[in-house]
């Protein structure tokens, strides 16, 4: 679980959108985002426990085309994000919003190379003798659950001080998370061509 936890409390990409689409959407649509996200690392997790290091290194490999997608990605949620009207009410996230809101962040997830690089780093070191005898099954419901349970944290959070924001103040917070957004993808670019 402090794996999970420890990989998706840092506030990157994907903790900003929960963040904004929780104040825009609420809880259920920053939670959808959020557990996306645990999903995907729930996948890492699993590629890491059960030991596949041809598809660890062919990630590595694929470094360059998965950060250049995941930053054009950002820049795509960026420029919605800026131009998005607010939503007048939590309640219009419905099923296919709250579906794609997953997806998406289970994409852009697996495509982000701190992410992967994150994985590899946490698996090379439990490999290299410091793990202790857990079962691969355990070990990826433990990351799972560890980030999901981040993220329910987060998105609660977030929307119970959703209302304190009238929607100047949420206009502003949209257009800075896109700035934000899209500083992200630029950051990510430049590292994959510069690595």
């Amino acid at each position: 679980m402090l794996i999970g936890l420890s990989i998706a409390a840092p506030v990157g990409p994907i903790g900003l959108l929960t963040i904004q689409r929780t104040l825009d959407r609420g809880m259920a649509m920053g939670l959808a985002t959020g557990l996306g996200a645990a999903v995907a690392d729930a996948c890492y997790g699993a590629v890491g426990a059960f030991g596949v290091h041809w598809l660890i290194g062919t990630l590595q490999t694929l470094r360059l085309p998965l950060a250049l997608g995941g930053g054009a990605l950002l820049l795509w949620l960026a420029w919605r994000t800026w131009r998005a009207p607010l939503a007048r009410s939590a309640a219009q996230a419905g099923a296919a919003d709250l579906a794609g809101a997953f997806a998406g962040t289970v994409l852009l997830t697996l495509a982000n190379p701190a992410t992967i690089l994150s994985f590899v780093a946490v698996f090379g070191a439990l490999s290299g003798g410091l793990a202790v005898s857990v079962s691969p099954l355990t070990l990826i419901a433990g990351v799972l659950a560890g980030s999901a349970l981040w993220w329910l944290l987060l998105s609660a959070g977030v929307a119970a001080s959703r209302r304190r924001f009238t929607d100047a103040w949420r206009r502003r917070i949209n257009q800075v998370s896109a700035l934000v957004l899209a500083g992200f993808a630029v950051w990510q670019g430049v590292l994959a061509l510069r690595g």
